[in-house]
């Protein structure tokens, strides 16, 4: 018989119970995927963010495996908000399926904000059709940090 721990992960909405680990990988993810870049917010203001705002009022999916919290993705409308895979699941599909069923969730497009230094992030985007419309120097947005828009509409992957 074969392992669980081989399994891929389940998508499912996010509850309240998933807060926390949602809010950790988040965490483990922006630390590993952006050292350089200022956060805006303390780990329990992100801890918060999540138990109080995030899992409650938005749409937020979780990649579960083993029971585990593995990626985290929130929808608000047609922006995909926040995609975030724990590093140790990284290049293992979890992230492509994410983004396959957020353009199911909004069949018409999706747009989305990443900062212009995550060049793994940007590949990963483009990989699924998203193209870049518009750069910022970053006074937009809490951090500072320049970044980029990207939209993707259906037929373009």
């Amino acid at each position: 018989m074969k392992s669980t721990k081989t399994d891929a992960p389940v998508l499912r909405r996010a509850v309240g119970s998933d807060a926390a680990e949602a809010a950790e990988v988040w965490l483990r993810s922006y630390a590993a995927a952006l050292p350089g870049v200022r956060r805006a917010h303390t780990d329990d203001e992100v801890r918060y963010w999540f138990r109080e705002v995030v899992v409650p009022h938005r749409e937020t999916w979780v990649a579960t495996a083993d029971g585990t919290v593995v990626a985290v993705m929130v929808l608000d409308g047609e922006e995909l908000d926040q995609l975030y895979v724990d590093p140790p699941r990284r290049g293992r599909g979890v992230g492509d399926r994410l983004v396959d069923l957020a353009k199911r969730r909004s069949p018409a497009g999706l747009e989305l904000w990443t900062f212009q230094v995550n060049a793994p992030a940007r590949r990963f985007y483009e990989r699924h059709g998203f193209v870049a419309a518009e750069h910022t120097d970053g006074a937009r947005n809490e951090e500072r940090e320049p970044d980029v828009r990207y939209v993707w509409r259906p037929g373009t992957s």
